[in-house]
């Protein structure tokens, strides 16, 4: 097979896997958000440890721990995906699977957002046009909720806030989450710990089934990023950035079709508010893209 259909294939494989998650974590109930965060980066931990040594990236996991400022950068990754996990949830098992597919679909904006505010990065025009389309759709959408749609924006800005400190960070996917997850996993130890002391654990009191469930979340937390991490490296990232709309659009599909929440008209305006302004930025990155390549051959041609 060649490497690009492969790193196709391994791409949509990881974005099905994300969309699908809805449909996962209510199999973990009656826990709540908090105790199923905990599960997860405990045993994510525990599966990127193991990751770690049979890729052989430990001399760039020490290499992470003797840095102090990508200590620093990846302890607030950490945080930030930490709040995006238990927001996420927290919102597909109370009832907001919509809500969520809306926070991974302005996500782009977001990030595009966060890059003009924090690194000074200038907008092209329709991108300035898209912003301002997603912003009248948040408008519209908290006059419908009667509340800001809080669980997307919370979804949205912590992603954006993980990706910009990856960025930042500038180290290698597996080495990196299983430093992130290392700093998480003392506390999500302890409350688990508390959490048997107290007689409220959910973790074996009902049934192996449900036990293994919860030790199966270090493996439905690393193998889409795995295979995400192999498809990045295959494919090019104007396919890499269409393919992320996979996600959002499956967990859509099954907020109307399967968990059957209520779409009013005015939801269904914000949202094709929000499809509007992706279709604007995602039109106009490709275009750009397309002339920064035809200029480069251009000038590579005339020299």
């Amino acid at each position: 097979m060649p490497d690009a259909r492969r790193g196709l294939l391994l791409g949509v494989a990881a974005y099905v896997m994300w969309g699908a998650f809805p449909l996962y974590w209510p199999l973990l109930e009656p826990a709540g958000a908090v105790e199923i965060l905990a599960h997860r980066a405990l045993w994510s931990c525990l599966t990127m440890g193991v990751l770690v040594l049979a890729l052989r990236r430990s001399g760039q996991f020490r290499a992470i721990v003797r840095d102090r400022r990508v200590r620093v950068i990846l302890t607030l990754a950490a945080v930030a995906i930490a709040i995006n996990w238990t927001t996420f949830i927290w919102g597909v098992n109370n009832g907001h699977v919509l809500e969520t597919s809306l926070g991974y679909f302005i996500n782009p904006l977001v990030t595009v957002l966060m890059g003009v505010l924090i690194l000074d990065e200038h907008l092209r025009p329709l991108q300035w046009v898209a912003l301002g389309i997603a912003s009248a759709a948040v408008v519209v959408l908290t006059v419908d909720y009667g509340r800001l749609p809080w669980v997307a924006l919370a979804l949205a800005f912590s992603f954006g806030s993980y990706g910009l400190c990856k960025k930042t960070a500038n180290v290698g996917a597996t080495e990196s989450l299983a430093y992130e997850t290392a700093v998480t996993a003392p506390f999500a130890a302890a409350y688990l710990a508390w959490l048997g002391l107290t007689g409220g654990s959910n973790f074996a009191s009902h049934g192996a089934d449900h036990a293994l469930l919860f030790v199966s979340t270090g493996l439905v937390t690393a193998v889409p990023l795995i295979c995400f991490g192999a498809a990045a490296t295959r494919v090019s990232m104007v396919t890499l950035g269409l393919l992320q709309y996979l996600a959002p659009i499956l967990q859509f599909a099954l907020g109307v079709l399967y968990f059957h929440e209520d779409m009013t008209a005015g939801r269904w305006a914000g949202f094709v508010l929000v499809w509007s302004a992706l279709a604007i930025f995602t039109v106009e990155a490709v275009n750009h893209q397309r002339r920064q390549l035809r200029l480069t051959v251009e000038t590579t041609t005339a020299a």
